[in-house]
């Protein structure tokens, strides 16, 4: 006979009434028995409980009435017909109940299963999944009861009316489950009853076995069970009941080939349940309007949505969105259907069914692999007022643009996601997003964010709204409270808190009133009688089973202030069962059978409870908690609280009217400042049983103080109409819920509140303030005790602009990558926070298989450029980037996580994309266009850089490029551009390999000249010095003037003088040269891109230099000053050059104040044509020292240029020159081009190195240390012309002078490099720091001794000075404590760790000058983990050593003659001596006269045998065994017989013969 499915597959467990052990399960026949009765056809369950006394009552007089009724029906009864009579009977009885008005659990219907089932009972699963099982309270249990409940599927087919079954069942169960007390007589005169009613059954078992009357009774039966559960409907709350919608299975995106079929699946729960409803992009889809098109099913909770025949018009993005009376969730999915090339069609292409290439890569959102999200028109701070409604809204420019998708836009509020309520709504046209509140509430009040997404790319703008009090309708009153929330639910009470306001109306609050009001009506009462002032208090006088909202009202000595907002509806009711019903919230109405089974016993008075504890005391009330017996029977109980002072023992019941059903119960009327204890006693039908054990001492009072007031309250200047406030935050503060601050204008004595909702942190801005005054700051703490006092007035500020961090730098891009390092490039800070950038922090992560690792600093000195190359990386390894810019003001918030980069070589020939993109000199038609070359150059150098442009909203495929021809600037300027028009840039590098990817995009910017621009202006003053001039009136108070040359800063250059005033500023070019040629332009800071620039090209020199000459006497332009060089022999040249001679220019040479002439000393050279004079000298002699100078003459325009050679000037020329000669002798055979040096690799061994030149096969090359020839392994190839020497585990041993020796034929060269005294412990210094570095994180291990401490170095060196240190004190090292190394491991040892061992250890290694620390927390979790496992290796240990075990003694095999006496002895270990037992072939056996066996002294076994036989072979086991473990020895005994082996002896040789033959 088999199970019923919901048997098969659900567990159940009664655990109110019984505990594990005492589980049992129903009989196959019982079993059988309710699935062929009427009720169970009908698809129900039900549920009952009673008294034991009527329990036993009421099934003996069943069993005398069904005995009697089986013997009469003997002859022609079947098993079948037997179930139907018990099964008729239930229903009669179970009418019987209900129609004389009875609902106490005496007279329901028993459970007759332990009347037919005669099999023993088994212990029943239950039907509580594990993780339901988790979910529920440890401290209280999830009551079961048994009985009959009829539930008709079929007939409640609307869903108001399956809410109202469900609601049904949960309150007839608590009916059913009722506990009131039962007297003795009561349940005497219910047995009568019942005995009587049973006789009644059986006389109308024999009319009912006609066909007409029995269904005459079921139909009874029916109609009995709807009026009652429409009885049960006028008094049920049905609200805690419903719960919105949730997908458990949310539709998945596709990506199809034209043509083909798609399905979007979807699961929904929800009660009631949800209507689902298919929308494409936004629109409802109608299966109507495109027959056989799109085909929706809903099935058993599956909801699908079939396109056929996909074509390109739906790709799309699809949503599904479920609704029921709870609220509305929505789960998208994209469709994506592509096309073969050859199936493209042109003219839908065009048409703008799409407008992206083919190769295009297709994304989730469509077929950008890019997204540029914008924000326009933003939101600003905003200030509101309680009742007052507001919009929040911003327009959201998304390049590219395509049509087929939209956005995924998310509202925040202080970090927390907002979903749209009866307070706020959200919106989206489709290119503005809204957020609007129809109700404004001081909850509202904080940092609000819209986060956009499309795809895998998100951009998010944040500001703070602020939201005042309302009005108080009694001018004095305090203002509303706020953050009315529900912490604690259960039968008896509901514990509410709240938020203490910030405006109390000018006095002190004195508390605050709680009211309520049930769902569904609107009626508020007040709960307290005299005001609270602890932000907490526990309401009770609830209804179990029904759902209230409250809200709270301050009151001062002026009156009561407004009301808060109502909190959420809440229901009265445990959470077990909460728990219970929320896991199970369709077992009601969806006709589940739920069985359970409940055998009768004796009424069982229950035992004390346990665990009792005061979970939370104040002055106006104590909550107490405790955990339920365990003997408590089958019935459920009520509890009894009791109350004495701390000094008598005189108990006094509290609870003496209502019993207590919940494990919880708050205390009220106590005594201030008077000390009580509390017990509790369990109550059921059986009796009353003993107390629990009293609970400690409790004095009545607040035990959360009210927090100290904070302290230093530092205000800063931040816009000009806002300043951020900083304060010490109050110390040893429990609870903090946040702080209130409060601004003043200095000297007028009126406090305004800056925050209506407290903030966490020492820090806040404070907005709305009036620029230019000067205010003053106080700050208050509050928690739930109370607010603290105000802290002292800050300093007065006054309100104006400052300078802040900088915003964080976005779009990080990988520009090149290598085996173990990466560069990266960003974007700089939109907002610089009105101070110069000084530089940039790189911070970098792992992530492997998807997971993120902890962030580590790439670099400890800031970097200046938008890149930096990020070493020391993991090749084939998956890293994600964050980027942070600093400015004087500090260092500003990271940009957001990069995307994730693989660290693997890059072998691409093209070279990398440009970076750092920026635009500026922005004008109607033009634009000039900055940028910096690929940090991967491919596998040549880049050649030149292509510009590409397009409008902002154009498709992908309406890029244009603004040069046929690579330009080699990192600049362009764009021309004719449409005035008014939106563009954006990108550049591609260019080499001999092809055209790179390009860069990221610049812009979007609109072409448009601002009102007031002003342009660079040329000007030559009377002294022909020539000047470039700028003057801007929309400069910021820390806006500064920037000059660069082809945009190269000109900060440093000696040939310009720049000068700033006010707002002008003027560049003068110290001698205007060919060298200057080139753009100039002047930027200024802290503006909005206000720039202007000026290009000077050669006809603009021209014309300038002409300008001067007119302006100043004429001279003879001078392009180069006398200079000086040494060429390659040791000869030496001096030289200048005019900007142009003419034919009839004269030059005299003056030495000393002497003219020279041309001759074998001096030879002279004039190239008018390029204005270059020279004059050669083969060698530099002592009399050389001296003044030279070059006097020009050209016409009337003259000139000169000296140059002083003297002292340690020339000496250092004459030494150069005779340096150049040696060089070049040396030259001109085998010679260093870089002498010998060291670097220390990243595997901490030392690397000597040298480059070499002019060589050739025959060159060798000979190492030396200390002047002893170095043997080298391998031979020099001298490809790369580098030579080295790999020193390993660099020791003091290898200190010394090393040289190497380059010979030939030709001649020879040496290098020396001293690695001596200094030098030798400069080099080590850095080998310890290279290994140092190479140190692993600190590592906790737990041994069988203690817990180790330990990190892996590359190698160790005594040099490297190892210090340990434990919560910032140096660690003394004991026989419990110790440090070492074992090989490349660094340890600390902790012999059994106490808790004064936990703390912060931390492992500095010195390399002689800078120590590098390495950081373990060895506390909490950690060391209880490594602790835990300690003790258990402790103790593995301690059963290892102990184990029973065989020590020796034993063969492996004995071979014995028959009729021998064989003796084995054997050793045996064990603590506690183990006991031991003897094996032959697997079977045990036992001593006797034949086989002796004996365990002496607990060590040695004796093994006797006494005249072996044959019947003696086998195989034996020694078996020793003690609590720590056991241990077998086999062995085996052969015995033979002598004629037998001489036989086999002999039979062998014959064999052998036979086969040699």
């Amino acid at each position: 006979m088999s199970l019923p499915f919901y048997q098969k597959f659900h567990e159940h467990y009664d655990r109110s009434y019984r505990n594990k052990d005492l589980r049992t399960a129903m009989s196959q026949y019982y079993a059988q028995e309710k699935k062929s009765s009427a009720i169970y056809t009908h698809g129900s369950t039900a549920y009952s409980s009673r008294s034991s006394a009527a329990h036993r009552q009421e099934s003996q007089a069943f069993s005398q009435a069904s005995e009697a009724s089986y013997q009469q029906q003997a002859s022609r009864a079947t098993e079948s017909s037997l179930a139907s009579a018990v099964s008729r009977k239930a229903v009669s009885a179970y009418d019987y109940g209900y129609s004389h008005g009875l609902t106490d659990s005496s007279l329901m219907l028993e459970d007759y299963s332990s009347k037919f089932s005669p099999q023993t009972k088994r212990a029943r699963k239950s039907l509580l999944s594990v993780e339901e099982k988790e979910n529920l309270p440890s401290d209280y249990i999830v009551p079961i009861f048994s009985g009959r409940q009829v539930h008709v599927s079929g007939i409640t087919d609307t869903e108001e009316e399956r809410i109202k079954e469900a609601a049904a069942y949960i309150a007839q169960r608590n009916l059913l489950a009722s506990e009131e007390g039962i007297t003795t007589s009561k349940q005497s005169t219910v047995s009568k009853q019942s005995s009587s009613t049973l006789h009644q059954e059986e006389a109308f078992e024999k009319k009912s076995r006609k066909v007409a009357i029995r269904e005459k009774a079921e139909r009874l039966s029916l109609r009995k069970t709807l009026e009652e559960t429409e009885a049960f409907h006028r008094k049920l709350n049905e609200d805690h009941l419903l719960h919105a919608p949730e997908f458990v299975i949310k539709p998945r995106s596709h990506t199809v080939w034209e043509k083909e079929n798609v399905k979007l699946h979807c699961s929904v729960s929800g009660w009631p349940e949800p209507r689902v409803t298919w929308y494409k992009n936004q629109v409802p889809i109608n299966v109507h309007a495109n027959p056989g098109k799109y085909i929706i099913q809903s099935r058993y909770g599956l909801h699908t949505l079939e396109i056929n025949t996909c074509d390109f018009e739906d790709t799309a993005q699809y949503r599904a969105s479920a609704m029921n009376v709870k609220g509305e969730l929505s789960a998208y999915a994209s469709v994506v259907v592509k096309r073969y090339k050859g199936e493209f069609d042109e003219t839908r292409f065009h048409a703008g069914a799409s407008t992206m290439p083919l190769s295009f890569a297709v994304t989730p959102y469509g077929y950008a692999s890019k997204f540029e999200i914008h924000f326009d028109d933003k939101f600003d701070v905003s200030f509101g007022r309680e009742g007052e409604t507001m919009s929040l809204g911003c327009r959201v420019v998304i390049t590219p643009e395509i049509k087929h998708f939209q956005p995924e836009i998310q509202w925040y509020r202080n970090g927390v996601p907002i979903s749209s309520s009866k307070w706020v709504q959200t919106h989206w046209s489709g290119d503005r997003a809204t957020l609007t509140f129809s109700h404004l509430n001081k909850e509202d009040e904080g940092l609000y964010t819209i986060r956009v997404r499309m795809g895998e790319y998100y951009e998010q703008y944040s500001a703070y709204v602020f939201v005042r009090d309302a009005d108080a309708e009694i001018e004095g009153t305090p203002a509303s409270p706020l953050d009315v929330v529900c912490l604690d639910a259960n039968k008896d009470y509901i514990i509410i808190s709240w938020k203490q306001p910030a405006v109390d109306g000018g006095s002190p609050i004195l508390g605050y009133f709680i009211d309520k009001c049930e769902v569904g009506t609107d009626s508020w009462s007040q709960c307290n009688d005299t005001p609270v002032k602890f932000a907490r208090f526990p309401v009770t006088g609830l209804i179990e089973g029904r759902s209230y909202i409250f809200r709270v009202r301050a009151v001062n000595k002026t009156g009561i202030g407004l009301p808060s907002r109502v909190s959420e509806p809440v229901a009265a009711l445990d959470p077990a069962e909460k728990a219970r019903l929320k896991s199970r919230p369709s077992a009601p109405w969806t006709g589940q059978i739920i069985v359970t089974e409940e055998e009768p016993t004796e009424g069982i008075v229950p035992g004390p409870p346990t665990d009792l504890s005061v979970t939370e005391a104040t002055r106006n009330y104590v909550v107490l908690s405790w955990k339920p017996p365990g003997q408590r029977g089958h019935e459920g109980i009520h509890y009894f609280v009791e109350k004495c002072d701390a000094e008598t023992e005189n108990w006094q019941r509290v609870n003496t009217e209502l019993p207590v059903k919940s494990p919880r119960f708050a205390l009220f009327d106590l005594a201030e400042g008077k000390s009580y204890r509390f017990r509790v006693r369990c109550s059921n039908s059986a009796g009353v049983g003993e107390p629990s054990e009293a609970t400690e001492v409790t004095v009545v009072g607040d035990k959360l103080d009210i927090p100290k007031a904070p302290g230093k309250i530092i205000p800063s200047r931040n816009t000009d109409t806002s300043v951020v406030v900083s304060w010490e935050e109050s110390k040893d503060a429990k609870e903090l819920v946040g702080y209130y601050i409060e601004s003043s204008i200095a000297g007028s004595g009126k406090w305004e509140p800056c925050n209506n909702n407290p903030v966490k942190g020492p820090r806040f801005t404070c907005h709305g303030l009036a620029t230019g005054q000067s205010y003053i700051f106080r700050v208050r703490a509050v928690n739930a005790a109370g607010l603290s006092e105000y802290s002292q007035d800050s300093e007065a500020i006054e309100v104006k602009a400052a300078i802040a961090a900088p915003s964080p730098p976005y779009d990080i891009t990988c520009l090149e990558s290598f085996r173990d390092s990466m560069v990266l490039g960003w974007k700089q800070p939109d907002k610089s926070g009105g101070a110069e950038i000084t530089g940039y922090y790189v911070n970098y992560r792992e992530v492997i298989d998807g997971v993120p690792g902890r962030w580590r600093e790439a670099n400890i000195k800031a970097v200046s450029d938008e890149a930096y190359k990020i070493s020391n990386l993991k090749e084939n390894t998956v890293y994600q980037f964050q980027v942070a810019a600093m400015n004087i003001a500090g260092l500003g918030a990271p940009s957001a996580v990069s995307e994730c980069f693989k660290c693997e070589e890059w072998t691409i020939a093209v070279p990398g994309p440009p970076h750092s993109l920026k635009y500026s000199e922005v004008r109607k038609t033009s634009l000039v266009l900055q940028w910096k070359p690929p940090i991967y150059s491919g596998r040549t150098p880049v050649t030149g850089y292509f510009v590409d442009m397009k409008e902002a909203r154009a498709k992908d495929d309406q890029w244009r490029g603004l040069n046929e021809v690579a330009i080699k600037n990192k600049y362009l300027k764009v021309q004719n551009l449409k005035e008014g028009v939106s563009y954006v840039f990108r550049v591609r590098a260019i080499n001999q390999a092809g055209v790179g990817k390009p860069s990221d995009l610049a812009g979007p910017v609109v072409a448009e000249t601002r009102p007031g621009t002003k342009e660079l202006v040329v000007s030559v003053d009377d002294d022909g010095i020539i000047s470039l001039n700028f003057e801007c009136d929309q400069m910021a108070p820390n806006s500064e003037f920037t000059w660069s040359k082809d945009y190269v800063s000109t900060e440093d250059s000696p040939r310009l003088e720049i000068e700033s005033k006010g707002n002008k500023t003027k560049m003068t070019f110290q001698d205007l040269g060919m060298e200057d040629l080139g753009i100039y332009s002047c930027d200024v800071t802290d503006t909005d891109g206000i720039a202007s620039s000026y290009l000077i090209d050669e006809e603009e020199l021209k014309r300038l230099l002409a300008l001067s000459q007119e302006h100043k006497f004429p001279t003879v332009p001078v392009k180069s000053e006398l200079a000086v060089e040494i060429l390659e022999k040791g000869q030496v040249r001096f030289w200048m050059q005019a900007e142009k001679l003419s034919g009839n220019a004269k030059v005299n040479f003056i030495f000393n104040d002497k003219e020279i002439f041309e001759g074998p000393k001096y030879k002279m050279h004039i190239d008018r044509n390029t204005g270059i004079i020279e004059m050669f000298m083969e060698k530099l002699q002592d009399d050389d020292e001296g003044t030279y100078t070059f006097q020009l003459q050209d016409g009337r325009a003259t000139g000169h240029s000296t140059l002083v050679l003297i002292g340690d000037v020339y000496k250092k020329l004459q030494k150069e020159a005779e340096f150049q000669r040696h060089e070049w002798i040396r030259k001109q055979g085998p010679h260093f081009a870089e002498y010998l040096s060291w670097e220390v690799t990243g595997e901490c061994n030392v690397l000597l190195k040298c480059k070499v030149a002019n060589i050739k096969k025959e060159t060798l090359i000979v190492w030396y240390k200390d002047e002893r020839e170095i043997s080298v392994d391998e031979k020099h190839d001298f490809k790369d012309g580098i030579c080295t020497l790999l020193i390993t585990e660099f020791s003091k041993k290898d200190s010394g002078i090393y040289e190497v020796i380059l010979k030939d034929d030709r001649g020879k060269d040496k290098s020396r490099l001293k690695l001596v005294d200094e030098a030798f412990k400069e080099l080590m210094t850095e080998v310890c720091k290279k290994i140092a570095l190479s140190a692993t994180d600190l590592k906790i291990q737990s041994t069988a001794e203690g817990i180790r401490l330990y990190s892996f170095v590359t190698y160790y060196l005594d040099d490297l000075k190892v210090n340990w240190s434990h919560n910032d004190t140096a660690v003394k090292y004991t026989d419990r404590v110790k440090s070492g190394v074992t090989g490349e491991q660094i340890w600390l040892q902790i012999n059994e760790p106490t808790p004064n061992d936990q703390g912060k250890y931390v492992m500095e290694l010195f390399d002689g000058k800078t120590g590098y620390q390495k950081t373990v927390d060895l506390s909490g979790q950690a060391y209880e983990e490594a602790f835990a496992e300690f003790q258990r290796l402790k103790q593995a240990a301690i059963a290892e050593k102990n184990r029973a075990r065989v020590l020796g003694g034993l063969p492996d095999v004995v071979t014995i003659q028959e009729g021998k006496t064989l003796n084995l002895t054997c050793t045996v270990w064990g603590d506690p001596t183990p006991e031991i037992s003897w094996l032959k072939n697997e079977k045990s056996f036992a001593s006797d006269d034949h086989c002796n066996l004996k365990f002496e002294a607990g060590k040695t076994a004796y093994f006797t045998i006494t005249g072996v036989t044959t019947s003696d072979s086998g195989k034996y086991g020694l078996v020793v065994k003690n609590k720590y473990g056991s241990e077998t020895s086999d062995f085996t005994i052969s015995v033979f017989i002598p004629e037998e082996e001489a036989r086999v002896a002999s039979a062998k040789p014959q064999k052998s013969n036979k086969q040699s033959k």
